[in-house]
């Protein structure tokens, strides 16, 4: 999703990066705001073809049967990054454990261990999916990190984190079908041409 980050204008004044993060989402309502490495991402609102790709991702997923009582498909669920005593990402689709209630650790977000997939809808500031989240995300040990990216046409799927890095990074180009790992839960393909084209503004 399009994000801007925020530096803080604070120099020697005690500050909550969350007081600040609450305050920005109560006065812009329908904003998303999120904390990695203390600094802030302000989203807009998303727009329809964002939304209708996420709708496009839940149906192979649900028709894997990861919705049920052992893993769940949850939109925009926070995350608390191990990067910062405030820090957290909101996904904007999540494969997460079902007893993900238990692990809630404080801002409505939760353990990462709950996570086995996160993935984003690119728009325009998609450096942020692509880069700083990528980066958190491997940090946070989240095994499989996707990328609908809208900017160029592909659909990435990272595995198998390391350090700020994910150690395998496979870019998919419409025609091509990604296949994710079974360890999500089930096994789950996506058809990249149909995303896309989900993703994409409807004709005049």
């Amino acid at each position: 999703m399009s994000a801007a980050a925020i530096e803080q204008p604070f120099d020697d004044e005690p500050f909550s990066l969350t007081a600040i993060a609450d305050e920005i989402m109560e006065r812009h309502p329908g904003y998303r705001v999120e904390i990695i490495g203390g600094h802030l991402l302000v989203t807009p609102s998303p727009d329809a073809p964002h939304a209708r790709a996420l709708t496009s991702l839940m149906i192979p997923f649900i028709a894997a049967g990861l919705h049920g009582e052992e893993t769940e498909v949850l939109q925009n669920v926070g995350l608390w990054l191990p990067t910062g005593a405030e820090d957290y990402v909101i996904p904007d689709l999540a494969i997460v454990d079902a007893d993900i209630d238990d692990h809630l650790v404080e801002n409505n977000a939760y353990d990462p261990v709950c996570f086995r997939l996160v993935l984003e809808v690119t728009s325009s500031n998609w450096k942020d999916d692509l880069k700083t989240k990528a980066v958190a995300y491997a940090q946070a040990k989240v095994p499989v990190y996707v990328i609908v990216d809208r900017k160029h046409q592909r659909v990435h799927v990272l595995t198998d984190p390391s350090g700020e890095q994910y150690e395998h990074h496979r870019p998919y180009s419409p025609g091509e079908t990604a296949t994710l790992p079974a360890s999500i839960g089930a096994e789950a393909t996506l058809d990249v041409a149909q995303i896309l084209k989900a993703a994409q503004k409807k004709a005049d």
